[in-house]
């Protein structure tokens, strides 16, 4: 059994690491830091050859593109694909930095999209495998003060939502899950640029939360109660009245300088 994911060096993507090797699973672990690869690899503590690191930059199409080749000529298919690579970004729209919200947006819905793409193929032609893309609360509504990274996680779960639908109409035995996580303990404050006071989940918890899930077969999996019933109002409250809930909380956050 094998198992890819992205953004492997920290965060929800290392946990995960974690706890699929502990499942037994082979791991093909990706990210741009190779010194924190390397690191984890060695923390694995796993056998020499069930843990590959792949150096990539998947804020580039072309990188998404050779990661999905060589991993395919080696392996010749994978039974899990975790889309976990992704970033924030606060502050206004008139204020934030355009290349920046540029890769955020190559790296939240493009890499996602053509790695979903081009392994789902390999998937449905086997009719057998899992694909886990990490979204976020952030995708049940607009995000004022973090209005890009709230757009790219609406497009990771409508995009996961349809390609269930005809995954189901084809009677395809190939799933697909997405993680709906509220706040996490990771470093995703420090790289959008944001304090944030609100107390966050555990990533070792969400991570294993999502796992066992994604291998029950759950299409949307939300850790936490309270992220449950923070969902269950923004989706029955009006649109123009969760933006300016949003908008007050994102607020509180005291940009670094």
């Amino acid at each position: 059994m094998i198992a890819l994911i992205t953004g492997a060096s920290s965060g929800i993507g290392k946990d995960m690491a974690y706890y699929l090797n502990k499942l037994g699973y082979d791991l093909i672990l990706v990210a741009r830091n190779e010194e924190k690869l390397n690191k984890l690899k060695q923390e694995l503590n796993s056998r020499s050859d069930n843990v590959e690191i792949i150096v990539s930059d998947l804020s580039k199409q072309q990188e998404c593109i050779k990661l999905y080749e060589k991993v395919k000529e080696k392996y010749n298919d994978i039974d899990i694909l975790i889309n976990n690579a992704g970033f924030g970004l606060y502050g206004e729209i008139l204020d934030t930095d355009i290349e920046k919200e540029m890769m955020m947006i190559d790296t939240n819905i493009k890499a996602v999209h053509i790695l979903t793409k081009l392994f789902l193929k390999d998937m449905v032609e086997k009719d057998k495998g899992r694909i886990l893309n990490v979204a976020s609360i952030a995708s049940f509504m607009a995000g004022p003060l973090m209005a890009t990274y709230y757009g790219t996680k609406n497009y990771i779960l409508r995009f996961s939502q349809a390609i269930k639908e005809e995954l189901y109409v084809r009677n395809s035995k190939v799933k697909i899950s997405v993680l709906c996580p509220g706040p996490v303990t990771t470093n995703f404050n420090t790289v959008a640029g944001i304090e944030n006071d609100l107390n966050g989940l555990e990533s070792q918890y969400v991570s294993k939360v999502a796992i066992d899930n994604m291998l029950k077969n759950k299409f949307l999996i939300i850790p936490g109660l309270k992220i449950k019933i923070a969902i269950f109002f923004i989706k029955i409250l009006p649109d123009s009245l969760i933006s300016k809930i949003c908008y007050k909380i994102q607020k509180k956050k005291d940009i670094e300088q």
